[in-house]
């Protein structure tokens, strides 16, 4: 439906042959023409209701549990990544909600159930926090589990969050801080150790949660020891940036404008990496396709939880700011270690918490066995 308008809202300005620089004719087309396009929208309908009742066989149940392959679950976290907030807003069955989940099952947030489902709980608890376009089980996807590692190692009991990766990282981060507020609160042996591992996005995620945890009183942040951040963009991604640049400049043209909204098809959470921002004042008094400055000020890390950075760049070590730029593919060396030009938007992680990976990319960092090494070796610090 949205290609249709795109290329009628073309043909219509190139019928009205505005100039290079003009302005954009409004409306659409009419007559034979304007036929044409109505009647492609209408099949376009038909098609995709057929689809929706298809694709609506892979969507969780009502309990938020998914009988679909790891293949098409796979699927579906990708289109939540690129569409999840449309998803959302839309009440669309494909949309994933929030949830604990363990051996790729929900957790029911009821003590009994918990207590049921844990097995042998243990009073260490380790929560795994996945990325963009992924799901919790991406972290075992290659047969090696930081996860699982950890608990036969370092003794914890992993936890796994999904969540839609299309939304906003406050929004996300808001429910997250409800959903550990409920889980430490129905543990069901005392609480020794609760920390947090978590891969790209998950990083922002869970530090948007520790803000709104604090701000509404609760108590699991000042229970968390310590967040492992892997490939976390703290300041953004430049892809995300350069996709900005170029929704602008396609709408320098009225010939162009018409494809600028092709570039606006991605979701809530992929304009917040931008520059990373975690909190709903960054985004709710602006339109997030607009060209902004980045926030002012940094976010500060949660003062009563040790964090940790864990980087990776495709080149090799010392090659230079090339490598620093580059970083792991998608995240540059100093926004995964919370580093900036600004010293009041840089991050204080001491160095001796922060650790490079060389010759890896941004996918590795989950299963790459140096990669765990450095987990291990920080959790047990």
């Amino acid at each position: 439906m949205g290609l249709t308008d795109v290329v009628e809202a073309m043909h219509h300005t190139i019928s009205q042959s505005p100039g290079i620089l003009g302005r954009a004719p409004q409306g659409r087309t009419s007559g034979i023409t304007g036929f044409v396009y109505e009647s492609t929208r209408q099949i376009s309908r038909w098609v995709g209701s057929g689809v929706e009742l298809s694709l609506g066989q892979l969507a969780p149940d009502t309990s938020g549990e998914s009988s679909c392959s790891p293949v098409n679950e796979a699927v579906i976290a990708a289109i939540n990544g690129v569409l999840g907030d449309y998803l959302a807003e839309t009440q669309n069955p494909l949309a994933i909600p929030m949830q604990f989940r363990r051996n790729g099952r929900a957790l029911r947030l009821e003590p009994d159930a918990l207590a049921a489902a844990l097995e042998q709980p243990n009073g260490k608890i380790l929560i795994m926090a996945h990325g963009h376009c992924m799901n919790d089980l991406f972290w075992g996807q290659t047969g090696h589990d930081h996860g699982a590692a950890l608990a036969a190692d370092l003794g914890f009991t992993p936890i796994y969050l999904r969540y839609n990766s299309g939304r906003h990282i406050s929004t996300n981060g808001r429910e997250f801080a409800g959903l550990m507020e409920t889980l430490l609160g129905i543990w069901p042996v005392a609480i020794e150790d609760v920390a947090i591992v978590a891969h790209s996005l998950g990083g922002l995620v869970s530090r948007s949660a520790c803000h709104y945890g604090e701000l509404a009183g609760h108590q699991w942040p000042r229970r968390v020891g310590k967040i492992v951040y892997l490939g976390t963009p703290h300041h953004g991604a430049p892809l995300e940036r350069a996709g900005n640049w170029l929704t602008l400049a396609l709408g320098v043209s009225p010939y162009s404008k018409p494809l600028s909204r092709l570039a606006k098809i991605r979701g809530a959470c992929i304009t917040d990496m931008r520059y990373g921002t975690i909190l709903d004042s960054h985004w709710e008094s602006c339109d997030r396709f607009e060209h902004v400055e980045a926030p002012g000020a940094a976010v500060p890390l949660h003062e009563s939880i040790r964090h940790f950075a864990i980087a990776a760049s495709l080149g090799k070590q010392n090659r230079g700011w090339s490598g620093r730029l580059i970083g792991d593919g998608l995240v540059p060396l100093d926004s995964a270690l919370g580093r900036h030009a600004s010293p009041e938007l840089t991050l204080p992680i001491p160095e001796d918490h922060q650790w490079i990976g060389y010759g890896m990319g941004h996918l590795e960092l989950l299963h790459r066995a140096e990669v765990y090494e450095a987990i291990r070796r920080f959790l047990s610090s």
